[in-house]
């Protein structure tokens, strides 16, 4: 990427199979990448952190979150900020679809 500003279709941005049950599409940037996630119910994002903190946006479906040892649950409309450093891990309640960068 460069510093022009620039347009992005997402239908234009190739699925990345992560696993059977975790797809993505990633946008990188000079900072943190925009990444669209889409998870099948019971799908688990293990336990891990990033430099960084994150913001995860639950656009359908559904999380149970896991962030420092606190469990919270992420709805349809939600926004969850994970601070930078810590350890999270991330369940699908439901067919879940997230923006997060």
């Amino acid at each position: 990427m460069t510093d022009r500003p620039g347009l992005v279709r997402w239908e234009d941005v190739p699925l990345e199979k992560v696993t059977e049950m975790i797809g993505k599409k990633v946008i990188p940037g000079a900072g943190p990448p925009l990444v669209q996630a889409f998870l099948k119910r019971g799908a688990i994002v293990p336990q891990h952190s990033h430099a960084a903190e994150q913001w995860i946006y639950v656009l359908q479906g559904g999380l149970h979150a896991m962030v420092n040892g606190a469990v919270s649950t992420v709805r349809e409309g939600s926004v969850l900020r994970i601070p930078a450093g810590s350890a999270h891990q991330i369940e699908a309640l439901e067919d879940t679809f997230v923006m997060s960068q």
